[in-house]
């Protein structure tokens, strides 16, 4: 049988909800916010739970996954029995040792010796300055 690549997007996208879902879903469930859930929700945390009692959890969760995808690929209008959906490959991660750890910038020395060092100018300054502009413009205008 071949599978049509519109079908085939289907089912990512199936497969992904399903997994986004269901991790969501069971946090939830640990954080005793399962009352919360949709009926879907519950119904395929219970199925998670009878599974989990036959086998082990990481086994239990992706059957419980792998009944979500089907009905997710259904519901999103693949046409016939869901694919396979590839496994995706994920780099390993590497402990190389050359994570830098953050530290606080040592504060700027203010150098007084140095007589070209620009002066922030004195907010009083501005401020007058401005008042001057404005008396200067209403004295304009009049």
């Amino acid at each position: 049988m071949v599978i049509k690549a519109a079908d085939m997007l289907i089912a990512r996208r199936a497969d992904t909800r399903a997994r986004a879902d269901f991790a969501t879903w069971k946090m939830m469930a640990k954080l005793n916010g399962a009352s919360a859930l949709p009926p879907e929700a519950q119904n395929f945390l219970a199925i998670y739970k009878k599974i989990a009692e036959q086998m082990s959890d990481a086994e239990a969760s992706e059957a419980t996954i792998q009944e979500m995808y089907r009905t997710y690929y259904a519901e999103m209008g693949g046409a016939g029995k869901a694919p396979e959906v590839p496994a995706r490959t994920r780099e390993p991660v590497a402990d190389t040792g050359n994570v830098t750890a953050f530290r606080r910038l040592p504060a700027k020395k203010t150098t007084a010796a140095d007589p070209n060092a620009k002066r922030p100018m004195p907010v009083a300054l501005i401020f007058a300055c401005l008042v001057v502009v404005y008396v200067a413009i209403r004295y304009y205008w009049k």
